[in-house]
């Protein structure tokens, strides 16, 4: 069915509707313009543009349009439409009839497409957040299991120094957690509503828009049409966001390449992950991370496709826009196979340990180090510097590793060298000097771990069911702490308290409603403490009290609070979060702010724990 006949006389040329026509890849949109109808047709019905009974009937046929889409997402497939609106539109007018022509009113496919694009670009971030999530999970999993493994660090390709195995993944894991940072900020930015703009000078019927935005989920309503309907940098933020991804995936892949490499040999990839050669029966490839790197440039290509098509646009909308989407599809489906690929082939890949500590010591990766012991002699370090090169080349000459020279051999080059400088040499003594935050050593390395851990904790939650609190939440924190402050577990707070503290507050939601929260405060001193930590009972046993913690341990790391406090009637619970026990009387903020006001305070059976982060 065509939404713009009236004008023509004639048909269009089946040349012409073969090159035109979108359905055929905006097929994928159609849970959102359904999605998008629906929303629209209420608020048609609150302007009195249409009766009850008309938005009863177009919402009875939406539903099961949707219903059916569900169950077969290729069904507009089936179908001769132009795009995906004018199958929406044919369907409900086959069902329906003439209700269905009063759908369209005050609005355009212009605002209507891009409020389908922004809503399932958000829905697809958020898998892709995931999908992250899922992947640093498994990188996380193979710097545990291998966190002491030497392995030889690069640097030009050649060997530098030594690292271990659980360092180089960490590396990986701050590449994919700049990546979801990414991907939040597109998500904030794009959470905005074009529904209502018309075609570009705002639309005729007298709505709420604000209210129209917030029915489909967005935070805000657009404040300006001609940018609404031609706006399209939330698709370059994914885009962006995608081909950054990928980039980092692709990293990896190469490293990963070298590592598994005869060259090499540190890594090994099981038969799960690899393929052999037609040819040659000896060869194992690893054509999983040949992917990851190869489909780069695909993603980044169609970035820069999108680009190239706006950069010339003028306002407001154009037929090339239409090219925004089957290269935007592609990137991003493709970026979300390739981060659920490595996520299954990480627990696939080993460390050949042996092998790797050997490799690890050679290419006088410890020439460091013994620049460091003359510099602990009292020598500059440029000098120390020189000295140790005359030293390696001397060692190279005679094919003899620096631990394998004789003393004498060192004193030829320098006197300040004694039998004291064996142990410097040794190739662990380097890798645990490197004990500072960010380093290699295992110490180092474990704490590492340890805040990778609690960050992903945290990125869970908020990808789930946790967030910041808003103004619009207080009403809902207030039942939540009254309940509890009933049960004798919280103490009273009243509702200017929570509408002053409400930047502290977490909230946990199922299904949209609010049916937990959680509060830090933070003390004068820089301590801070978890409390007013309740759920509705209906809402228990869910993990959700976990990921309120998690949240508020991530939002303390980010404002820089080293030590976070609990004190409660279940230590057990905060116990499996690792929180340990602590003295009360080590809190004097606690005791002078809250302790003297509380109906317990002479027989208090609270327990206090601290995190330290």
């Amino acid at each position: 069915m065509s939404l713009w006949g009236g004008r023509f006389s004639t048909p269009s040329a089946a040349e012409f509707k073969e090159f035109n026509d979108s359905l055929s890849f905006d097929y994928v949109l159609a849970p959102f313009d359904i999605q998008a109808s629906q929303a629209w047709a209420a608020a048609l019905h609150q302007a009195q543009l249409l009766t009850a009974e008309e938005n009863q009937q177009l919402q009875q046929a939406l539903s099961e349009l949707a219903r059916a889409v569900a169950a077969d997402p290729k069904l507009p497939l089936r179908a001769d439409d132009e795009d995906i609106h004018s199958w929406v539109e044919s369907q409900l007018i086959d069902k329906i009839g003439a209700t269905a022509k009063k759908l369209h009113t005050g609005r355009s496919r212009n605002d209507l497409v891009a409020t389908d694009l922004r809503l399932f670009c958000k829905q697809l971030a958020q898998q892709l957040i995931t999908a992250n999530l899922a992947a640093i999970n498994a990188l996380l999993g193979f710097a545990e299991s291998y966190r002491d493994a030497l392995l030889p660090g690069y640097t030009h390709l050649q060997r530098a120094q030594p690292i271990v195995a659980g360092h180089w993944a960490l590396a990986y894991v701050q590449m994919l957690q700049r990546d979801v940072s990414r991907l939040r900020d597109a998500v904030k930015r794009m959470d905005v509503c074009p529904l209502g703009s018309g075609a570009l000078a705002g639309t005729t019927a007298p709505l709420d828009r604000e209210s129209l935005a917030h029915d489909l989920g967005f935070r805000l309503a657009s404040e300006n049409s001609l940018d609404a309907v031609s706006d399209r940098d939330f698709a370059l933020d994914l885009l962006n966001a995608a081909s950054n991804g990928m980039l980092h995936l692709s990293r990896l892949a190469e490293d990963v390449i070298f590592y598994c490499s005869g060259e090499s040999g540190c890594f090994a990839m099981s038969d799960r992950i690899s393929s052999g050669s037609s040819l040659m029966p000896q060869k194992k490839n690893p054509d999983l991370f040949e992917l990851l790197r190869g489909k780069t440039g695909r993603v980044m290509g169609h970035q820069h496709a999108l680009q190239v098509t706006l950069k010339g646009l003028p306002m407001a909308y154009n037929k090339d826009m239409q090219e925004d989407k089957s290269g935007l599809f592609d990137a991003l489906l493709t970026y979300q196979q390739c981060l659920q690929m490595l996520a299954f082939a990480m627990p696939e890949i080993s460390v050949n340990q042996q092998h790797a500590a050997t490799q690890a010591a050679l290419g006088y990766s410890n020439a460091t180090e013994l620049a460091d012991y003359l510099v602990s002699k009292s020598l500059p370090f440029r000098d120390a510097h020189h000295i140790t090169g005359e030293i390696v080349l001397m060692a190279q000459q005679q094919g003899l590793s620096l631990d394998q020279l004789s003393l004498a051999q060192f004193k030829s080059v320098s006197d300040l060298i004694e039998e004291d400088v064996y142990p410097f040499l040794e190739i662990n003594y380097g890798l645990n000097k490197r004990s500072a935050l960010g380093g290699t050593a295992p110490k180092a390395v474990q704490l590492g771990l340890k805040h990778a851990q609690d960050w992903l904790h945290a990125a869970e939650a908020a990808s789930k069911h946790v967030r910041q609190a808003r103004l619009s939440d207080v009403d809902k924190i207030c039942e939540l702490i009254a309940y509890w402050a009933d049960q004798g577990e919280n103490l009273p707070r009243n509702k200017a308290d929570i509408m002053q503290a409400i930047h502290g507050f977490a909230v946990a939601e199922i299904n949209d409603e609010v049916v937990g929260c959680a509060a830090l405060y933070v003390y004068s001193t820089g301590l801070a403490e978890i409390r007013s930590l309740g759920l509705f009972p209906q809402a228990q046993g869910k993990g959700l009290g976990a990921e309120l913690v998690a949240w508020l341990l991530w939002k303390a790391r980010e404002l820089g609070i080293s030590r976070t406090i609990v004190l409660t009637r279940v230590p057990e619970f905060f116990g499996k979060l690792n929180f340990r026990l602590t003295v009360k009387e080590k809190l004097p903020e606690k005791v002078m702010k809250d302790c003297d006001i509380c109906p317990r305070k002479d027989n208090c059976d609270e327990i206090a724990l601290e995190y330290w982060l």
